[in-house]
């Protein structure tokens, strides 16, 4: 579901920082070599990311869904200097795809990649976290979330990714569809928890920013 014309989807596009090359490299390839290549971050919500992390210039970072590595770079632009990024995703095969692009970026030593399950690896990470961020399987959203709070800095941000699901949040959810019934209980609580403030914005396919008070 396209949520504004895509007229204006190019307009804001072009008229957002250029994408670093880099990144269109890692944009090309992953189209060339990827299935699912459309669950690459892209230019203008790359940029988003970007000018994010800037501004909170994070010291630690967490990424939960890694693919190909394009919002990861995106977020390192705002890393601290000695600063470090966890990400995660279950895609052996990516692997070496990822630390490809991550070592041809002035990042790679600070991007640490972790194979597994996050629910098993996020409890065995001894660190703080200024930023997080949510791209992984819809249905353990929730999960994530109550594993990550108490990892959180005060005044850290928590962005989630997806959170509009092509507009199914609008539609007579079934029972069975598990990943639009998870989006919508994630997006009441992220709502309701008294621990953090959320703006929802229906930025592609729809991104909340959480702060931690």
């Amino acid at each position: 579901m396209h949520f504004i014309s895509p007229q204006l989807e190019k307009y804001a596009a072009d008229h957002t920082e250029n994408e670093p090359v880099l990144l269109a490299n890692l944009d090309k390839e992953t189209h060339r070599k990827v299935l699912q290549p459309r669950m690459l971050s892209g230019h203008f919500q790359g940029r988003f990311l970007s000018i994010v992390t800037k501004l909170i210039n994070p010291k630690h970072i967490l990424e939960i869904g890694t693919f190909t590595g394009y919002a990861t770079l995106c977020l390192a632009e705002g890393l601290q200097e000695g600063g470090t990024i966890d990400t995660i995703d279950i895609k052996e095969e990516l692997i070496d795809f990822q630390r490809k692009h991550f070592d041809a970026s002035p990042y790679g030593a600070q991007i640490h990649q972790h194979l597994g399950s996050a629910l098993d690896i996020i409890p065995t990470l001894d660190k703080k976290f200024d930023l997080v961020f949510i791209d992984a399987d819809k249905p353990n959203y929730s999960n994530y979330f109550h594993l990550i709070i108490d990892k959180m800095n005060k005044g850290g941000v928590i962005l989630s990714d997806n959170v509009l699901w092509s507009g199914k949040v609008l539609e007579e959810i079934q029972e069975n569809d598990k990943s639009t019934v998870e989006i919508d209980k994630y997006n009441k609580l992220l709502k309701d928890d008294p621990r953090i403030e959320t703006i929802l914005l229906p930025i592609r396919d729809g991104l909340t920013i959480s702060r931690v008070k």
